[in-house]
């Protein structure tokens, strides 16, 4: 953060007007028949402009928030119904990344932007878009702790129709899938008790081991094997799924890395 302050607002003012469409190139007479919305190189543009904006949030951290009220609305205006579906993924996306970079930083605009944007998402025709959302949802939960867990219910339900999406319609649906399956996780390590666990944990483990999104890995099996720690009736209940998916995300084929490997055969052990 300090290498940057010299030319932080410099360049927040830059990608702000770049974000909406007021920086000097933008402005050009064949700007919009160049690069319209549905046009690839415009896509990647804005993607990169998008990307940048989470990156200022790693970057500087809870100093980023004061930069909320300026940035959400050009970032809300991609995720509009109107838009493409790839101006839509892309605006989700950077949410999410915002969330995950600031945490509790934006419970001010959780109930007005995060919160609408994520649920809108989640019904997106778009399996981009829904990926997308998802993460946010989890994302979200875990930055903010306990105080969104009135709305678990909520979007437990919007992500439900997640589960039913066909993996073998390509690996964007896989990852649908799968970023439900830890956004789900997500809500189950931060509030547990404010998680059905009976109806939820059958319907996760039969989701797993995940198919496309691997950076999840910690994140799912983290969850389970605090849920095992401690004996959880509902998980033990499903002992024999459970086994399942421990057995097959710890096989030699699997896509998990080596160290989470040796702890899900250790884990699987203790079912025996």
């Amino acid at each position: 953060p300090h290498s940057l302050a010299s030319v932080a607002n410099e360049c927040l003012e830059n990608t702000y007007a770049l974000l909406a469409k007021e920086a000097p190139c933008q402005q050009l007479e064949d700007y919009g028949e160049e690069f319209g919305d549905e046009d690839d190189d415009h896509d990647a543009f804005m993607t990169s402009v998008c990307d940048l904006v989470g990156s200022f949030g790693r970057v500087m951290g809870h100093h980023f928030v004061q930069y909320l009220p300026k940035f959400l609305p050009p970032i809300c205006e991609y995720a509009k119904s109107s838009r493409p579906p790839s101006d839509r993924s892309m605006a989700v996306g950077c949410l999410g990344e915002l969330a995950q970079e600031l945490g509790a930083g934006i419970s001010e605009y959780w109930s007005n932007v995060f919160y609408p944007a994520a649920i809108a998402g989640l019904a997106d025709s778009d399996y981009s878009v829904r990926r997308n959302a998802a993460f946010c949802i989890g994302v979200s939960c875990e930055g903010l702790g306990e105080s969104v867990t009135s709305q678990y219910g909520t979007m437990l339900q919007a992500m439900s129709p997640l589960f039913g999406i066909d993996v073998n319609d390509g690996d964007t649906a896989a990852a649908c899938v799968d970023n439900a399956s830890a956004a789900v996780a997500r809500m189950i390590t931060t509030s547990p008790s404010n998680v059905p666990l009976a109806q939820v944990l059958p319907v996760v483990l039969k989701a797993l081991p995940l198919k496309n999104d691997m950076t999840e890995n910690e994140t799912v099996y983290n969850c389970l094997f605090g849920l095992l720690e401690k004996n959880q009736p509902d998980l033990i209940a499903n002992k024999l799924e459970l086994s399942r998916v421990f057995a097959e995300a710890a096989s030699e084929a699997s896509n998990v890395d080596d160290d989470l490997k040796e702890k899900l055969k250790l884990a699987l052990q203790s079912l025996h």
